[in-house]
């Protein structure tokens, strides 16, 4: 999605694990149509320690060659769909769902002000661990994904471990 930085669009990847929707990596580029989208593949391979069975994308031919150097040789198995429609049997909905999440941020603080901002991380970590999510029966992608947080008040929970661990 296009986000407004300093006043210069540039373009949110983002990926999420379908099943749970747990929003996995993100990067910034300047551009959505020759961006080098390896380092978002490399995040989510990292983050996760896994190569995914599918990956979805909107058609973009940017992600033919990364996807194949950071998946398509370490799993044989691994299939790139790039056929989106929309009276197709496969679509991209849940993630356009989270990008109005994003832009509902985005657009009552006016654009953000740095590509590094902390902004789209505490999104990320809104979406997986905080907001419980209406399709997934009031739980968050976080316990979908059997990743518990424990205490009332998940965002304090998650400061209080983060700061434990840092020590």
């Amino acid at each position: 999605m296009f986000v407004k930085v300093k006043g210069d669009m540039k373009y949110l990847f983002a990926m999420m694990d379908d099943e749970p929707r747990f929003w996995i990596a993100q990067q910034i580029a300047d551009s959505k149509f020759n961006a080098d989208v390896r380092p978002l593949l490399g995040q989510a391979k990292e983050a996760t320690g896994e190569v995914p069975l599918v990956l979805t994308t909107d058609g973009g031919r940017h992600f033919n060659q990364p996807f194949k150097r950071e998946f398509g040789t370490t799993n044989r198995y691994s299939q790139h769909v790039k056929e989106i429609r929309l009276d197709g049997t496969v679509h991209n909905n849940k993630m356009e769902r989270m990008n109005g999440e994003v832009r509902d941020r985005e657009k009552v603080m006016r654009g953000i002000k740095r590509t590094d901002s902390p902004i789209f991380k505490g999104l990320q970590i809104y979406n997986n661990f905080v907001r419980p999510h209406e399709s997934l029966d009031g739980a968050t992608p976080a316990e979908k994904a059997e990743i518990t947080v424990e205490g009332e008040d998940k965002w304090l929970t998650l400061i209080q471990n983060a700061c434990r661990t840092k020590s």
